[in-house]
């Protein structure tokens, strides 16, 4: 199957539950990308037991195994929801450093039923040395980082973009409001690739991971530039998000959970503004605080519903 940019269009209605207020099509519009929690492909029913031994329904994410070609190398099978195989194939080789700035990429074929996807470049490749190396992260569905992880850092120089507070305020409301697969069936992460207050990219899957490296190859294959742009997380800022984000020439990494130590450390080498546990009126600063502009009063900032908050995955 031939590659095609798969981008959404999605308006939902606007909808109350409770206090819970879900983001209008006028509020969807601001995506190029949104989530897409009516997709029957991505949940599947399954029947159980609940506490009070009554039988109930619940809509459960499915998994499916994706195989990634470089040219004829086989590289990995990961563990996906299977939306966007050709951006995460794309942005899973850019971020492991098997793809570079300098290469010219000439096809990225997707075959659904044999769930593979090849990466096709102008120059062959080969990454035997690399391929033995292999680093078990602790991000969710465990993610894989092929060599060093800590190499090619040493290189990033991250540009010292101001953030407006009050885009902070606006992101975390308009992302948490917005219709998705963990609202829908839980057991999933988001990630957001952003500009000031704009949310552009929404993409889940079981591991953080696998939801940054699709908003990778979105910009890869958009050639989108991102000194401007702001990452935001519902996951941990472990080391491996604040890696991915710097080598990806993300400035900004905004989070609504909690840092690892080896995160916080990176961050601050490599010049990352890391912000986490940003819930309603709170949020922590940890690397780049010189680079905040506090341009809105917290107080004057709503508190978190407590139906918001089932999106603080750990």
């Amino acid at each position: 199957m031939a590659w095609q940019d798969p981008r959404l269009a999605v308006t939902r209605p606007k909808a109350e539950l409770g206090e819970f207020q879900l983001a209008s099509s006028v509020d969807l519009k601001e995506y190029l990308i949104a989530p897409d929690p009516s997709n029957a492909r991505l949940t599947r029913a399954v029947t159980g037991v609940d506490h009070n031994g009554e039988v109930s329904q619940i809509s459960v994410v499915e998994e499916r195994p994706l195989t990634i070609y470089l040219n004829g190398q086989e590289i990995v099978t990961a563990m996906t929801i299977g939306d966007y195989p050709e951006y995460l194939a794309l942005g899973f080789l850019r971020n492991q450093r098997m793809l570079s700035d300098d290469d010219v990429i000439t096809g990225v074929d997707y075959d659904d039923d044999l769930e593979v996807v090849v990466v096709r470049t102008e120059v062959e490749t080969s990454h035997e040395e690399k391929l033995k190396k292999k680093t078990r992260t602790s991000g969710c569905a465990v993610g894989t980082v092929f060599g060093d992880m800590m190499e090619g850092l040493e290189e990033v120089q991250l540009p010292a973009t101001p953030v407006k507070t009050s885009w902070l305020y606006t992101l975390a409301s308009k992302i948490n409001r917005t219709p998705s697969l963990y609202l829908e069936a839980g057991a999933i992460h988001g990630s957001v690739l952003c500009h000031q207050d704009r949310p552009l990219v929404y993409m889940e899957d079981v591991g953080r991971h696998n939801a940054v490296d699709k908003i990778a190859g979105w910009m890869v294959s958009e050639r989108a530039p991102a000194a401007d742009k702001i990452m935001y997380t519902t996951g941990r800022l472990t080391s491996e998000m604040v890696i991915k984000t710097a080598m990806m020439g993300i400035p900004v990494l905004a989070s609504r959970s909690g840092f690892t130590a080896w995160g916080v450390e990176i961050a601050r080498e490599v010049g990352l503004t890391l912000i986490g546990r940003m819930r309603g009126q709170r949020f922590v600063c940890l690397s780049g605080e010189e680079r905040l502009e506090r341009d809105v009063d917290p107080s004057t900032v709503a508190v978190e519903d407590k139906k918001h908050r089932r999106k603080s995955a750990g």
